[in-house]
């Protein structure tokens, strides 16, 4: 006999039935179904309830039916032990996606997946505790949110007169990442002390410096852009574009001494800068807010800038920054 789900109006005859203190076996023949399918419905519903109640025990089933078989959320053991190594290598679930499927190209998962994947760990999809055996992986997130965020936009603030050149008098193309050598500059701060980090984006490739500053001065900060910067041939230094710091007070200096364009975003407009925004974001899964960078080692800091520039890109194909800024030199060569 083929099986059909339990209705609402079967739940409400076992309750009448039970009230009746008749048998499983009565219950089930009045239903014309098996003892064993009536004795599993009333064993499922009655111990946390203490008493049968069919609207809460349909309503239990209908949410469970449209779970049913979504328990391991990825595909198979390969693809699940594939994106737990890449998420605890640092990898976004997208960038796990796109490189799961560049280097196994029979093999595909969505970063949609892998996202419900991991919150799925957590009851009510992050907002409840985390389930029985099973593990944490939104520790592992760039952002670490305990549950999923709808995405929106701050206000704008006040706008104020930039320090230097607008960012409205940069070229357009660079907009359009086709050329190398337009780079980004900001710097990373901590509470802790005035050790900070200089961080240096180039637009095209994604390639990041990072260097640690003693203090966030004006001088202190022409002092390490110069110094990654000037290691570049002049071709791969062609602009930089800042914020409205104090740090980059001396930015005239930093463009007679490089030979480099400088220009400014307009204030409270981090998106300007897009690059080195997300740069530093990923910078803090490393170094999270609260980080005292005068007891971190020059050594752990250059690690993580091997890590970002060898982390693959969507953008890019897939291929790491470095790759790309190597096939870039190239072709310019």
């Amino acid at each position: 006999m083929k099986y059909h789900h339990f209705t609402i109006e079967e739940r409400e005859k076992v309750q009448e039935l039970l009230w009746r203190s008749a048998s499983v076996r009565t219950i089930a023949g009045a239903l014309n179904r098996s003892p064993s399918s009536v004795s599993r419905e009333i064993n499922r519903n009655i111990p946390l309830q203490r008493s049968y109640k069919p609207r809460l025990a349909h309503s239990r089933a209908v949410i469970k039916r449209k779970c049913r078989g979504r328990k391991l959320r990825l595909k198979n053991g390969f693809i699940r032990r594939y994106v737990v190594s890449g998420m605890k290598r640092g990898l976004s679930p997208e960038q796990i996606a796109g490189r799961l499927h560049y280097e196994y190209p029979t093999r595909r998962i969505s970063h949609e997946a892998i996202y419900q994947y991991v919150y799925h760990q957590v009851h009510r999809n992050g907002w409840g505790e985390l389930k029985r055996h099973y593990r944490d992986l939104r520790p592992y997130l760039k952002r670490r949110h305990k549950r999923r965020m709808k995405k929106g936009l701050r206000k704008s603030q006040r706008i104020w007169k930039p320090k230097g050149p607008s960012i409205d008098e940069r070229p357009k193309e660079i907009e359009r990442r086709k050329v190398l050598g337009h780079w980004e500059g900001d710097s990373i701060v901590s509470r802790q002390s005035k050790v900070g980090l200089n961080t240096l984006v180039e637009r095209k490739t994604g390639l990041v410096f990072i260097t640690k500053i003693t203090n966030g001065t004006a001088a202190e900060t022409r002092k390490a852009v110069a110094g990654r910067l000037s290691i570049l041939p002049a071709t791969f230094r062609k602009t930089l574009t800042l914020d409205n710091g104090s740090e980059n007070a001396e930015y005239r200096k930093l463009m007679d001494e490089l030979r480099i364009s400088c220009y400014f975003a307009h204030p409270y407009h981090s998106f300007e800068r897009g690059t080195n925004e997300n740069t530093n974001g990923l910078i803090r899964w490393y170094f999270p807010k609260k980080t005292d960078f005068a007891i971190i080692a020059d050594e752990d800091i250059k690690a993580v800038e091997i890590a970002l520039n060898n982390r693959p890109r969507k953008r890019l194909g897939w291929k790491t920054p470095l790759e790309a800024f190597n096939e870039s030199v190239a072709l310019q060569s």
